[in-house]
């Protein structure tokens, strides 16, 4: 049995709190559409004031906590303990001895979920007792409240089959807006901003009829060259030009689809003064001519 000390025993006025009977997760556990991954609690607790808990041997799902208003800490198989703030996310791994709790000052407001499933540890790899809270943005932060509010008002009518199929894949939606999340670092703008790598991108998609060097490109997230070069592969798998370049053909790829314009006409408006470098660029990304590309049947 785990231990759950809990120094706040009388809930929090407001609060939402679904857990599912554990016979319900065994009938539905091993369906082909819930088995991969699935809530088993879900709640809401706003103002927690007094809100602790600590598990000494882990939890047997994957929590997810996510901090809206106030703060408070999460400790990781008896680390040092890492500050939760408003934006901020955090993922406790199954099975990982931790401990947290409200700021007695300024306590939390948090959303929360217990997944578990065949795929959460795919969902959630390269987490462990070094995992550090993630920052959302406050696109993701919507969408991440509203999936709470979803699941947890599809749980509260009831545990039918396909609600808890609907949930599942929730879930998943979820999970993937997580990890996508933890997977896009922040690097320093200036002192008093922060630059998201998403900014780069839109710099690059609004640059590609022209050509845009990669030091235009680094000078635009005011970093230097490697330190942008870094940032970016770290969190797209590629290098910025190679981005750059992968971007125009997939603009390249809806003229071609979209429009009359010959393949030289596409290559000179997307900057490649060489229509011949251009049409082996695109075989070597999409795996075909721009010619056998136009022809493939598609729709």
């Amino acid at each position: 049995m785990v231990m759950n000390h809990i120094k706040k025993t009388d809930g929090f006025m407001s609060q939402k709190l679904i857990v599912l009977p554990e016979h319900i997760i065994a009938e539905y556990a091993t369906h082909p559409l819930i088995r991969s991954l699935y809530i088993t609690d879900i709640g809401f607790f706003p103002h927690a004031l007094h809100h602790y808990r600590e598990r000494p041997t882990g939890s047997v799902a994957h929590i997810v906590m996510y901090c809206i208003e106030g703060e408070g800490w999460v400790s990781l198989n008896g680390q040092k303990k890492q500050n939760m703030r408003k934006g901020s996310i955090m993922v406790i791994p199954a099975n990982m001895p931790h401990e947290y709790a409200s700021s007695e000052t300024h306590p939390w407001t948090i959303y929360w979920f217990h997944m578990k499933g065949e795929n959460a540890v795919s969902f959630f790899e390269g987490i462990d007792q070094h995992a550090t809270p993630t920052l959302v943005s406050v696109e993701k932060s919507a969408k991440i409240i509203e999936l709470f509010h979803e699941c947890y008002d599809l749980l509260q009518k009831g545990y039918s089959l396909n609600r808890i199929i609907y949930v599942s894949q929730l879930a998943c939606h979820l999970a993937a807006l997580i990890r996508f999340s933890q997977q896009q670092p922040n690097v320093a703008w200036n002192q008093q901003k922060k630059h998201d790598i998403e900014f780069s991108l839109q710099f690059m998609m609004e640059h590609l009829e022209k050509n845009v060097s990669l030091q235009e490109l680094a000078d635009q997230a005011n970093l230097s060259v490697p330190h942008y070069t870094h940032v970016f592969k770290k969190t797209t798998g590629y290098s910025p030009i190679d981005y750059y370049l992968r971007l125009k053909i997939q603009l390249a790829c809806q003229h071609l689809d979209l429009t009359e314009q010959s393949i030289k006409e596409i290559s000179i408006r997307l900057g490649f003064q060489d229509p011949y470098y251009f049409s082996r660029l695109f075989k070597k990304i999409m795996g075909k001519s721009p010619s056998e590309y136009r022809n493939t049947r598609k729709g």
